[in-house]
């Protein structure tokens, strides 16, 4: 089989990775991919964003599969311009990657179909003396977000008024997040403990992957700016096994028939990020597509063939579909470029690779990386990650942190304290 996976970060490499070690030996193709996926396939110098091209590039080179990796070519209609075509892909619609893609959208929908959420108002951009007026009225602490997409950055925790006040300041009038901030949904400040549900999806069936735990923030003690992600772990054990039956009953279901109901069925990957709460389980976002890095613990963990698993998606066949976990735990740590989430350099020779991919049950998933000669040397924010597994999460985080402690890089950052919730329950 062939198959293309369109994306360049930590999570298409993931995928690519789970995909190589098939029997099915597949071929693959990575548009664009990074230092670390040219190891395990084919890269092409295709932007994600390349509709056009990259249809082309399916066409003519008989490609069997397509896997949508990010959230900007699923919103801007990838799989819609395939599928058109004939072609079999994994992703949502357009109109469906707008329970990502819009802020505004998702919180109107789950406000019809009774989907339990924050309370929220959402403002124009030249609505700005009414945002205020409302953030005021409502109080601190207050959570203000830009309805677009932002990278994962656009949702902005104010403790106070006046942060509040910049924050839509820098969303409204400074247009820091662009088209972004065309909108804003003001929220609820939601007290609880974060956690992500994963489906896979034909639109009427799902199957569930093991719950996981993000950290966003930059700094540990979850501190600092957001990012799109500094480490992961799984199974998240806040959501219980009677939890994850309330989720599925107040919010995937619900979610996909409510899909169905507005003519844009809800096909691929669905993330629920969740806010667990006093008074039960609050979707705080949903996106269109995997986590990053939560996908770097995810498919690891599973025993499935992932080439049947996304072909079977891919031709809405889930029924055939049992996933099975293959280990106890996981967890990756994110080494940084320094200065992530701002302003930081590029260039810089990463050593100790090979070393780190040596520990048992673990692997380096790269992002941030390309190849520059015989060197692979940095090229974004977040660089790459040191996966692993074990029986437990105690051992898993040792493997990862041991890899981590391999790896050099100029002005590398990375958090130490991956996985700690998860290690005091």
């Amino acid at each position: 089989m062939r198959i293309l996976i369109v994306g360049g970060g930590g999570r298409e490499h993931a995928i690519t990775w789970a995909l190589a070690r098939s029997p099915q030996r597949p071929e693959l193709f990575i548009a664009p991919g990074n230092a670390g996926t040219q190891r395990l396939g084919t890269n092409v110098a295709l932007a994600p964003t390349d509709n056009e091209g990259l249809l082309a590039f399916v066409q003519q080179e008989a490609i069997d599969l397509t896997i949508v990796g990010p959230e900007v070519p699923l919103v801007n209609g990838l799989v819609d311009v395939l599928e058109a075509e004939g072609h079999a892909v994994v992703g949502p619609s357009a109109a469906a990657a707008r329970l990502e893609g819009s802020k505004a959208f998702s919180k109107a929908f789950m406000a019809k179909y009774h989907i339990p959420t924050a309370s929220y108002r959402t403002f124009s951009a030249g609505e700005i003396a009414a945002a205020r007026a409302y953030a005021e009225a409502q109080g601190a602490p207050i959570v203000i977000k830009a309805s677009g997409l932002a990278a994962g950055k656009g949702a902005i925790v104010c403790a106070t008024l006046a942060e509040a006040y910049a924050a839509l300041h820098q969303i409204m009038e400074d247009r820091a997040f662009g088209a972004a901030g065309d909108e804003v949904v003001i929220e609820a400040f939601m007290e609880g403990e974060e956690a992500s549900v994963f489906a896979l999806t034909d639109g009427e069936r799902y199957v569930l992957l093991p719950p996981a735990q993000d950290h966003k923030r930059i700094g540990e003690g979850d501190t600092g700016l957001n990012t799109g992600g500094m480490g992961a772990y799984a199974p998240a054990p806040v959501i219980t096994g009677g939890l994850l039956t309330q989720v599925c009953r107040e919010i995937i279901e619900p979610t996909l028939a409510g899909m169905m109901q507005e003519g844009c069925p809800y096909r691929g990957v669905l993330y629920v990020g969740l806010m667990m709460t006093s008074e039960g389980p609050k979707v705080v976002e949903y996106n269109c597509r995997f986590g990053d890095p939560e996908a770097q613990v995810l498919l690891p963990m599973i025993a499935n063939d992932w080439v049947t698993v996304f072909d079977k998606l891919a031709h809405r066949q889930l029924q055939d579909v049992r996933l099975e976990t293959a280990v106890g735990a996981a967890a990756c740590v994110v080494m940084a470029s320094g200065g992530y989430p701002e302003s930081y350099q590029k260039g810089y020779a990463i050593t100790g690779l090979d070393d780190a991919s040596r520990i048992d049950d673990a692997v380096v998933f790269e992002a941030g990386t390309r190849q520059k000669g015989d060197q692979v040397v940095t090229s974004g924010g977040r660089v790459l990650a040191v996966s692993a597994w074990g029986d437990h999460l105690q051992e898993a985080l040792d493997r990862a942190y041991a890899g981590v402690e391999r790896i050099s890089f100029k002005d590398a950052t990375f958090r130490r304290d991956i996985g700690q919730k998860g290690l005091n329950r």
